[in-house]
């Protein structure tokens, strides 16, 4: 359906008409399952400083992009909101996503939710948390339609005495 909707856009903007009238999503979009996921995402993530000091603010950010050799992807056709591919180039990032944000302290098995930020227009993403342990950071893009799922995770040491 997106596909279907950009090219009317694109043509549109060429000026051109076109008409297209669909009943059933299998319609909207041929040969596209929709519950398959495509476009191959990355998510590029950093938590920073390494060593941190303890109850001092870790820095967490990052990058979300995308392939754009997917199948719903084509020549001049750009798919808005949900990525900017364009122009033969092979990643472009992903703007207004969500990116979920866990920590996992030393030792333990368990993910922690901290919390959920959106990348800017341009793909990046930006956070604080305190530093309170050594663990693991975690980056999580849960995919969208046509968009699989990513992640990212940095380990920090975290060093100093409670005061």
């Amino acid at each position: 359906m997106m596909r279907r909707l950009a090219a009317g856009l694109a043509a549109a903007a060429l000026g051109t008409t076109m008409v297209a009238i669909a009943s059933s999503p299998a319609l909207a979009d041929p040969g596209l399952d929709p519950d398959v996921r495509g476009g191959s995402t990355s998510l590029q993530f950093d938590a920073s400083p390494e060593p941190a000091w303890r109850g001092r603010p870790i820095t967490l950010s990052g990058k979300l992009s995308v392939e754009c050799a997917g199948d719903y992807i084509s020549g001049f056709v750009s798919v808005h909101n949900a990525d900017t591919c364009e122009k033969q180039e092979r990643r472009h990032t992903l703007g207004w996503k969500r990116i979920s944000i866990l920590f996992q302290p030393a030792g333990s098995s368990r993910w922690e939710y901290v919390r959920s930020v959106r990348t800017s227009g341009n793909g990046y993403f930006k956070t604080a948390a305190t530093a309170r342990t050594s663990g693991t950071w975690r980056a999580v893009f849960q995919g969208a339609p046509h968009l699989a799922p990513s992640a990212g995770q940095d380990w920090v040491k975290v060093i100093g005495h409670r005061r």
